[in-house]
């Protein structure tokens, strides 16, 4: 019933785009921090304005899913210092990141996976159920830290500017046009 705001994440999936580039253009961002640390920041103070039992920090593994972990893998993410599992954050943080889109997650926790020896082993029904609890208190979170959103002197908002390695005259112009939202004060297409 705790609300986590993490600060590092393990990417476990495989099915899912990850990237906006590709195309004939190629970008490398930085991700080595992977959430904003201002938004981040604004969101645990918000958590714990809304009266919740908030950490900062921690390592968030994301799971393919649908099915949950094995004991086995459960019990590899403890192993490697990970302190959350679940199946969202990505690929919202690469994408945000390549956007140039300030994103950081709350985690409202909900079980302890299958890996506790004394607690219920983790289902869909004990999720939502938990899940609910938390909902209000989500609700208070969200409406404050819109209130308080800082002002955007991070690095998420020129992630691109040396990310972008392909040479402007060989991204083709269709590819320009694609991520003009999103490349376009970088490399504008030309002749429009």
């Amino acid at each position: 019933m705790h609300l986590v705001i993490p600060d590092q994440i393990i990417d476990r999936t495989k099915g899912r785009p990850s990237t906006f580039f590709g195309n004939g253009i190629v970008a490398h961002v930085g991700f080595a921090d992977p959430f904003c640390p201002r938004l981040s920041g604004t969101l645990y103070q918000a958590a714990l304005d809304a009266g919740a039992a908030a950490h900062r920090g921690g390592t968030y593994v994301v799971m393919e899913g649908p099915a949950f972990s094995t004991r086995a893998e459960s019990n590899l993410y403890r192993s490697w210092g990970a302190d959350l599992i679940g199946m969202t954050a990505l690929p919202e943080a690469k994408l945000a990141r390549e956007a140039e889109i300030c994103y950081a997650t709350v985690a409202c926790v909900t079980d302890y996976d299958c890996w506790h020896e004394t607690e219920e082993d983790v289902s869909a029904d004990l999720i939502l159920a938990n899940l609910q609890r938390n909902v209000e208190t989500a609700k208070r979170l969200v409406r404050l830290a819109v209130k308080a959103l800082p002002e955007r002197d991070c690095p998420c908002a020129s992630a691109l500017e040396t990310a972008i390695v392909t040479p402007a005259h060989m991204v083709p112009d269709q590819a320009k046009r694609d991520l003009a939202p999103i490349i376009g004060r970088y490399m504008p297409v030309e002749n429009e």
